[in-house]
This record gives C-alpha cells, structure tokens and sequence, in this order.
C-alpha cells in the first residue's frame, strides 16, 4: 500500500512539474505548485464523478473530453471548497498540460 502511494505521488509530482512547463509565462505566474496540485486531484476526481473514465471511445480510441467544461467545473469547484477563485481561462491550460501529459 505504501508503495502504491508513492507511485501516486511520484505521478502527481511528474504531471505538476510536466504542466508547470507547458503553461504559458503569464498563465504560470498565476499558479502556485500546491496549487496545481490541487487541481490534478480534483481533474482526477471530475475524470471520475462525471464517468469520462467509463465513457466508451470512438473508432480511433478516443474519448471526446469538452475541456473548457471542465475548466469551468474545476473553477467552481475551486470556488465552493473556498480554495480561491481561478479564471477557467487560465484553468484550461492546466487541463490541457494535464491531457498532454497522459498522451505521454
């Protein structure tokens, strides 16, 4: 079990660190690394609740993720637990990162 968490932990450091390079400059300096990794659990959370992860993909093996409703929905997320108030502008980039980094 404990080696389980930290091959979570790892994960999550090396995602962080992958969308941390991916933001731009201006979109960066908005984002604390708590702050990503913050986000990465309630991606990972919203993967889950809104049954993306069980959604059957098309022909080519893909599943259609509407990336600025998840910005928005991790927005006010953010926003009800009182974490901070976050553009889903600016949230789409870490969503984007955070996609990016799976294909890898």
């Amino acid at each position: 079990m404990e080696d389980d968490f930290l091959a979570m932990a790892e994960d999550d450091l090396r995602t962080v660190e992958f969308i941390r390079a991916y933001l731009p400059q201006d979109v960066k300096d908005r984002f604390t690394d708590d702050d990503l990794f913050y986000f990465v659990d309630l991606l990972a959370d919203y993967y889950v609740e809104s049954g993306l992860l069980d959604a059957d993909p098309d022909e080519e093996g893909f599943v259609e993720i509407d990336t600025e409703a998840v910005a928005q929905a991790i927005a006010e997320r953010a926003r009800k637990e009182k974490y901070g108030q976050f553009s889903p502008e600016d949230l789409l980039w870490v969503v984007q990162g955070e996609l990016e980094f799976g294909e890898q």
